[in-house]
C-alpha cells in the first residue's frame, strides 16, 4: 500500500509543479515508474477528479486539490487573524509582506499584503516551499536554532544553487552560519541578492517564549528601491508585527507550537 501511496503522491507533486500538464512518458520517466503502472494511477486520479487529461493527451491537475487546500486554510482562521497585521506592515514599509508557516522542516508562504500599487512589484507565487538556506524566512527560522540544529535542517533540504537563486546565496555551511550570526545580533534576517537577483528581503520569526518558531513575517522588494538603509529602518515594525502574531498563536492551529504533534517529510 505504501508503494501505491508513494507513486500517487509523486504524480500529484509532479503535476503541481507543471500547471501546463505533462505527457505520460514524461511523468513515468521523471518519477522512475513503469508506464503501465503510472497510467493506471493517472486513470484512478482522473476518476476521483484530481487529474484531467487534455485533448492532446497531457495530464493536468484539476482545481479540486488546490480548492481543498484553500478551504482548509480558510477554516484555520489564519488569514483572517494575520491579515490586519500584515496589511499595516505593508503600508508602513510600502513593500510586499508575506507570512510563511513552519510545517515540520518546511517553510511555506500562505498569506500576503502588498504595500505599493504601482511600479516594480516583487510577487512570487503563493504556496511555495522556501529554500531554508537562501530565503529570508528560512534564515529567520534557522537563526533561532543552534548551529548544529541549523546545519541538520539545511542538510535535509540541501543548499540552493546560485544559478537558481541569487548570486549571494550561500553554498557552504560556514558561509551560512556566518550570515545567521549576523541575523541573531540584529534580531531579524536581512539578505540581498540571495533569494533572487536584484531582490532584497528581511524576516522575523514568530515565536512565543520557550516555544519553537511557528512562522516568519517577511518584507521583500526590489534591491534598487528596498535598500539596506530602508530595510534597517523597517526593523522595528517587522519585529513588532512578528510579536503581535506570536501573541495570537492560540487563535489558529497553524500558529500553535511547532513542537506539538508528529509529521514526516519523505519528499
Amino acid at each position: 500500500m505504501s508503494g501505491a501511496i508513494d507513486k500517487t503522491l509523486g504524480i500529484l507533486e509532479f503535476l503541481a509543479a507543471r500547471p501546463q500538464g505533462a505527457e505520460l512518458v514524461e511523468i513515468a520517466t521523471d518519477l522512475n515508474q513503469s508506464r503501465s503502472g503510472c497510467h493506471r494511477t493517472l486513470l484512478e486520479l482522473v476518476g476521483y477528479g484530481y487529474v484531467r487529461q487534455t485533448q492532446r493527451g497531457a495530464y493536468r491537475l484539476t482545481t479540486k486539490l488546490p480548492a481543498m487546500g484553500l478551504n482548509w486554510l480558510s477554516k484555520s482562521g489564519l488569514v483572517d487573524i494575520a491579515q490586519p497585521a500584515l496589511r499595516r506592515l505593508a503600508e508602513s514599509s510600502r513593500e510586499l509582506v508575506r507570512l510563511g508557516i513552519v510545517d515540520g522542516d518546511r517553510m511555506t508562504l500562505v498569506a500576503k499584503a502588498q504595500g505599493v500599487n504601482s511600479g516594480v512589484l516583487y510577487d512570487p507565487d503563493m504556496g511555495i516551499d522556501l529554500k531554508l538556506s537562501c530565503s529570508a524566512a528560512g534564515h529567520a527560522l534557522l537563526m533561532t536554532l543552534s548551529d548544529e540544529e541549523a546545519a541538520l535542517a539545511v542538510s535535509k533540504q540541501g543548499f540552493g544553487n546560485p544559478k537558481d537563486f541569487g548570486p549571494n546565496a550561500p553554498t557552504t555551511l560556514p558561509a551560512l552560519l556566518a550570515m545567521l550570526q549576523e541575523h541573531r545580533m540584529r534580531g531579524f534576517s536581512l539578505i540581498r541578492d540571495v533569494y533572487a537577483p536584484g531582490m532584497s528581503s528581511m524576516a522575523a520569526p514568530v515565536q512565543r517564549r520557550g516555544e519553537g518558531v511557528t512562522a516568519a513575517v517577511v518584507i521583500a522588494g526590489p534591491s534598487i528601491r528596498f535598500t539596506e538603509e530602508r530595510m534597517l529602518a523597517c526593523g522595528s515594525d517587522l519585529l513588532a508585527t512578528a510579536g503581535e502574531l506570536a501573541l495570537l498563536g492560540n487563535a489558529s492551529p497553524l500558529l500553535e507550537s511547532r513542537d506539538e504533534g508528529t509529521w514526516g517529510n519523505r519528499g
